[in-house]
């Protein structure tokens, strides 16, 4: 194997632990972002449960607990129980 056969080899080998690298990285930031809209999601939803316990509630609060319950299930699907 010549010289530039040995650097071709590594530089191939170097060029697969990149994508690696930049394939997890991804994976993290795709994660936290998820993780920061159910946040929000379960913080939208405590407010919509409080209008209904302070009797303040409405049709339209309701109605977004229910669609932000089912958003909710739906990332904890993909992503796994959502921590306390």
């Amino acid at each position: 194997m010549g010289f530039m056969d040995k650097v071709k080899a590594q530089a191939e080998i170097g060029l697969a632990k990149a994508s690696e690298a930049t394939k997890a990285g991804q994976e993290k930031i795709d994660q936290a972002s998820a993780k920061h809209k159910a946040d929000g999601l379960l913080h939208d939803l405590g407010a919509a449960v409080y209008a209904e316990h302070a009797g303040r509630g409405t049709e339209q609060s309701a109605a977004d607990a229910e669609r932000i319950v089912g958003e909710l299930q739906a990332y904890e699907a993909e992503y796994g129980n959502l921590e306390p």
